[in-house]
Formats: C-alpha cells, sequence, structure tokens
C-alpha cells in the first residue's frame, strides 16, 4: 500500500515509518521539522520505498495513497504553547487537508486524536463514552480544543462525505526518539537524572499518568487502522496507573543518579490523573500492551544516555 503519514519525523511518526516500511507498504513522510527531527528517519532515507516532504500540514498537499495518518502536530505543553495559534491551526487546518485528499483520492484516514480530548476528567478511568472537562480559554485549549474540533471534523466528513475514518485517543506514550527538551514528564525525568540535576516535580507529585511504550502504541494505530468494523474514537494507552512521583523515583533508581527530588508549583489546567479505559480496544482491535513501565523506561534511558553522549 501507499501510505502518507503526516508528522513522520517526529517521535510517533518515526517509529510507524519503521514499522510501515518493515511491511512493504510504500511510505510518505510529510513533516515541517518543528517537533520532528531528520535523525529520526535517516536510516530511511536510502530506501527506495521511502520519500520524505518537508512541508506544513496547514498548507494544501495532494498524492495518490491508500491512506493517510495524520499525525501531525506538536504534542507537549512547552512545544504547543509556543506558538498557540499557530498549534490550532495545525489540528483543524492539518484534519481539514487530511480529510480533503481522503475523498479525493478514496483513501481511508487516521486521526491522531488525545487523551487531551477528556481534559481534567470527572470520571476514571476514561472510557471513549465520557464527553471530557475541558478549559476552552485556558493555556492548554489550543491544543485540547484543536484535538477536540478535529474530531468534529473527522465525523462531520464521515457522516457528510462517507470519508473512510478512524481515530484514535492517544494517552501518553515514551520511548526512543523523544526530544530531550520536549517538556514531558519522562524524557524530563530521565535527562535530568543523566545530568545529575534536581528532578522537578510540578505540585505534589500525587497525580497520576499512565504510560504506553512506543512499540505499543504504533501496534495498536496500525491496528484501529486495518480493521473494519469500528471508526473509532478508540483509547490506546496503558492503563497502568503511576504517581509522577513514583516515577521520579524509578527512573532515578534507574540510572543510579544522585539527583535530589524537588517540587515547584503545578502549571495552569494540568490534569490530576489520566488512565485509559482500554475494553474497546482489547475487543475490536484485540490488542493491549506488552511492554511494562520497567523494561520501557531500561530502553528509554538507553536511548537517552547515547543521545546525550554523542551531542
Amino acid at each position: 500500500m501507499r501510505i502518507l503519514v503526516t508528522g513522520g519525523a517526529g517521535f510517533l511518526g518515526s517509529h510507524l515509518c519503521d514499522r510501515l516500511i518493515n511491511n512493504g507498504d510504500k511510505v510518505i513522510c510529510m513533516d515541517n521539522l518543528f517537533t520532528g527531527r531528520k535523525e529520526n528517519i535517516a536510516h530511511l532515507s536510502q530506501n527506495s520505498e521511502f520519500e520524505f516532504i518537508e512541508q506544513d500540514v496547514i498548507e494544501h498537499f495532494e498524492c495518490e495513497v491508500d491512506q493517510i495518518y495524520n499525525l501531525a502536530c506538536p504534542a507537549s505543553p512547552p512545544h504547543y504553547q509556543y506558538n498557540p495559534i499557530r498549534t490550532i491551526k495545525t489540528s483543524i487546518m492539518g484534519a481539514m487537508n487530511s480529510l480533503g485528499l481522503a475523498k479525493k483520492v478514496n483513501a481511508r484516514v487516521l486521526q491522531a486524536s488525545t487523551s487531551e480530548v477528556y481534559g481534567d476528567p470527572e470520571i476514571h478511568p476514561q472510557p471513549e463514552t465520557y464527553r471530557g472537562s475541558v478549559n476552552p480559554i485556558g493555556i492548554r485549549a489550543c491544543y485540547d480544543e484543536g484535538k477536540r474540533c478535529a474530531e468534529t471534523l473527522f465525523f462531520d466528513y464521515y457522516r457528510e462525505n462517507k470519508v473512510d475514518i478512524r481515530v484514535a485517543r492517544i494517552f501518553n506514550t515514551y520511548g526512543p526518539r523523544m526530544l530531550p527538551d520536549d517538556g514531558r514528564v519522562v524524557s524530563n525525568f530521565i535527562v535530568q537524572a543523566l545530568k545529575g540535576k534536581d528532578i522537578t516535580i510540578y505540585g505534589n507529585g500525587e497525580q497520576t499518568r499512565s504510560f504506553c511504550y512506543v512499540d505499543d502504541l504504533v501496534e495498536g494505530l496500525m491496528r484501529l487502522m486495518n480493521q473494519n468494523d469500528q471508526t473509532g474514537p478508540i483509547n490506546i494507552g496503558n492503563p497502568g496507573e503511576f504517581t509522577i512521583l513514583e516515577l521520579a523515583k524509578k527512573v532515578v533508581e534507574k540510572t543510579e543518579s544522585e539527583s535530589q527530588i524537588t517540587f515547584h508549583p503545578l502549571p495552569g489546567d494540568d490534569p490530576l490523573q489520566r488512565q485509559p479505559d482500554i475494553a474497546l480496544a482489547e475487543k475490536v482491535l484485540d490488542w493491549k500492551p506488552t511492554i511494562a513501565l520497567d523494561e520501557g523506561l531500561e530502553k528509554t534511558i538507553n536511548y537517552f544516555k547515547e543521545e546525550l553522549n554523542s551531542h
């Protein structure tokens, strides 16, 4: 198959490109390299089945493809808050351009949505039926509401134009190729620990997150794309729930770091808890994560060790 991956040079996108190429698919990777990196896809550049296009999803694009994975959007708070208006444009125009192309060439299109559509949830864990609790005027809204609007567009194109859609709600994901400065908790803690700096926890560390290793996540996305029963939205994430403090302690232990844990004020609209209900993914996709946090952290720590040594 010919497959377009928007945001294909990013953390998630580059792992997806790897899997698709290994499957024997022809991959067109599109990325504006804001948070994506050429290094993430450099090993694919000599492959005749792989093509890289440096372009922003906000701009119109056309290509003949069978499937589109729309992953393009900065996903960590420092990156999406750097230019909030551009972030919301990326979500909305990226969705419209992906859907427009899918309609034109009769392709199936998958939207990489997010657990952030649930906001600061009053229901725990979060099932797909939960409508969320998002502050539409807060500092995270450019991302949260942009992603919510993208889901709206996907279902409107599905109802109005019969476009073949899939919607995945991705929960916290980690692994090699995360940016060291992306501000996400896993990369933050690992980089701080490896450099022997204080580990910075915002709030009291009792807020919870559920962390899914990137290989599991990519497997879930591909299963969602390639089944014919469900449009989604379907939660893809790891239901294993940990407090931020537990994560910090694990990282310090695994890196054998001298780092001290320090506490700082919580930023605005930071969700207190986050845990996917994955019953639907288990039923429809026969999917559940296989890589435990301890194993995934070790792989990620090894990646960051190499990254920090090479720069």
